[in-house]
């Protein structure tokens, strides 16, 4: 089987695995929203705010793949990856909205508490917990990409969020301190406007096409330097297409004394950036140290 038809079946049982693990969230969520409505669980509520959010992620990571395999077209040269990265800067915003909302809503119960359904809560945080254990199965059995990894580890965010809520949930009916509840919910919306808020700072470094996370543009420069002829490196940009797909650009001048061709000196210079930095998308421009750059033209 070729290495195209693998990746093929790969993305294709990714796609399967994270639209079911999808449609297991969902569930989760409308089954906590209606529990903490009924219940009086802010808590529950708050749960569900973090189902949503890891929710939202999981969906980009489905975006991810589907439009991975879409092809580029000359007025899209780049293809559709731009698209996450502007559903997670509008998704993040409004988590961030939802979570003050929520955060402001415990500290008002903290000091007016309500009645809390224990048995209610504690039933629909199982159901959470459950779920999320399934969801992690699922992804654990599907092809590990960064992009799966990502998406497994929020599921386990949502199932520690799970046994949060049956913590609370059990010591609130055995004890019956209503204001817990209002606690646990606002340190859940807080993990959520944190979240929230790294998701929308790496949608908008995306925008700006930062340098990626991870990379340093100095190591990449000195590491192309050390390139048997390379005599200087400017001009050098390394920025992010979409999440986990780098790019870089930049003049590369040559001394001209060794033997090799500048064909062979620049497969070279990318392998050099693909096995150091994993960067595979380069363009790179070799100059001779005679090379003029072309002034501004009056």
């Amino acid at each position: 089987m070729s290495q195209e038809s693998r990746t093929g079946e790969a993305r294709l049982l990714q796609t399967r695995q994270l639209a079911i693990v999808i449609a297991i969230s969902v569930g989760t969520l409308l089954v906590e929203v209606a529990g903490g409505l009924l219940s009086g669980s802010l808590a529950l509520l708050s749960d569900a705010g973090h189902v949503l959010t890891d929710l939202l992620a999981l969906v980009l990571s489905l975006m991810a793949v589907r439009f991975a395999s879409l092809p580029a077209t000359p007025a899209k040269t780049y293809g559709y990856h731009r698209l996450e990265i502007l559903t997670a800067l509008l998704n993040g915003v409004l988590l961030v909205a939802m979570s003050a909302v929520i955060l402001y809503k415990a500290v008002r119960r903290f000091f007016d508490p309500v009645p809390i359904e224990s048995s209610l809560m504690l039933a629909v945080a199982l159901f959470g917990l459950l779920a999320n254990l399934a969801g992690i199965l699922l992804l654990s059995r599907a092809p590990q990409t960064i992009n799966l990894r990502c998406a497994r580890m929020h599921v386990i965010g949502d199932a520690l969020s799970s046994v949060g809520v049956l913590v609370a949930g059990g010591i609130i009916a055995l004890t019956g301190w209503a204001r817990l509840d209002s606690i646990v919910g606002g340190l859940i919306a807080l993990v959520v406007a944190a979240g929230s808020l790294k998701l929308a700072r790496e949608a908008v470094d995306v925008l700006l096409e930062a340098t990626p996370a991870g990379i340093d543009l100095d190591l990449v420069n000195r590491a192309i330097a050390t390139v048997p002829g390379v005599v200087e490196v400017h001009d050098l940009h390394i920025w992010s297409i979409t999440t986990g797909l780098s790019a870089l650009s930049g003049h590369v001048r040559l001394d001209g004394s060794h033997p090799e061709t500048s064909d062979q000196m620049l497969n070279q210079i990318k392998q050099t950036v693909r096995d150091r930095f994993g960067i595979v998308h380069t363009t790179i421009q070799i100059e001779s140290c005679a090379y003029q750059e072309l002034g501004d033209v009056h």
